[in-house]
């Protein structure tokens, strides 16, 4: 990574994807609740987190299915498993049931540290610091310059997920988490038509989470996403359908789809009109940043950081 790098623009809107943003967005969100202002640090993290919310809460976890860059790799690579193997392994409901629930700790526990563990000052001192600031570009300096641990653990995370579809979806990740969460009291179901049902069996057989759809009458898991993967198979018209639960009535694949994206640029329009979109922090003092981290990384001893964890003023 070149110093040049540090003048490109990168679009506010990649704050939405970046894991470290998620637990960024959640103190963002807490000091929201607390002061009634958005701050001025990664404010479009914050837009496109409280998006993703209304996302889950009207569609589940689509969010996870239609749109998460994360659950696509996860899906490629599953199938790539089973081009290699034929099939992908799912794992017995005794080992299934206890993982399934490590993302709702970690969960869990950044919920606590945040919004119990952080008074107002903790929040504002974390939001302005300069770890926050270059966030984003601390995290891309991760996977250029990974450490062994790093690329060990990255190696573990791809190998299972090759043979077991949506590894880190299903039991890691915090943010499906909480899309599941929220989910759970989203209006829109998966809903099976009895008598029409022939019951051939392959919408349980290609549903990504696992779910035994054909002897449900309405999916409630919280591991169902909304991916419609199941409507699809279904061999039979009108026997399986994305419905809301009042009124009932039949949600189109389409009409799904023009939802989550006009939910996603009505977020962008009003971040920008009400210019809470583009991050506070400066052009010069990023690039003194990104330089500094750049230093540190070479193993630059001779320019230590200042006692307020900001970048030394020589030099820049």
């Amino acid at each position: 990574m070149s110093l040049g790098l540090a003048t490109v623009s990168r679009p506010p809107g990649v704050e939405a994807f970046l894991p470290i943003s998620a637990i960024s967005a959640l103190m963002s969100a807490w000091y929201w609740l607390q002061t009634g202002v958005i701050h001025s640090m990664h404010p479009a993290g914050l837009l496109i987190f409280g998006a993703v919310l209304a996302i889950s809460f009207l569609f589940k976890r689509s969010f996870c299915s239609w749109i998460c860059p994360f659950g696509f790799l996860s899906e490629k690579l599953a199938d790539l498993g089973r081009r290699i193997t034929g099939r992908n392994f799912h794992l017995p409901r005794w080992a299934d049931w206890p993982l399934r629930g490590i993302k709702y700790l970690l969960l869990a526990f950044f919920v606590w540290v945040v919004f119990f563990g952080m008074n107002l000052a903790d929040l504002r001192a974390f939001l302005n610091s300069p770890f926050n600031q270059t966030a984003d570009v601390r995290l891309l300096l991760f996977f250029l310059h990974p450490s062994t641990t790093t690329l060990v653990v990255l190696a573990i995370l791809i190998g299972l997920s090759i043979f077991v579809r949506h590894f880190w979806c299903r039991y890691l990740c915090p943010y499906g988490a909480l899309t599941a969460l929220v989910g759970l009291v989203s209006p829109t179901r998966i809903r099976r038509n009895i008598p029409s049902c022939i019951e051939c069996g392959k919408c349980a057989r290609v549903c990504p989470a696992g779910l035994p759809v054909d002897r449900l009458l309405t999916v409630h898991s919280d591991e169902c996403s909304l991916c419609l993967e199941c409507v699809q198979a279904c061999p039979v018209a009108n026997t399986l359908a994305a419905q809301t639960i009042y009124p009932r009535r039949r949600v189109r694949p389409v009409v799904i789809a023009l939802a989550i994206t006009g939910i996603f640029l009505l977020t962008i329009v009003f971040g920008k009109l009400s210019g809470h979109w583009q991050s506070a922090v400066k052009l010069r003092q990023m690039s003194r940043q990104i330089q500094y981290l750049q230093l540190s990384g070479l193993g630059n001893e001779h320019n230590p950081p200042s006692k307020n964890g900001n970048p030394p003023a020589a030099g820049f």
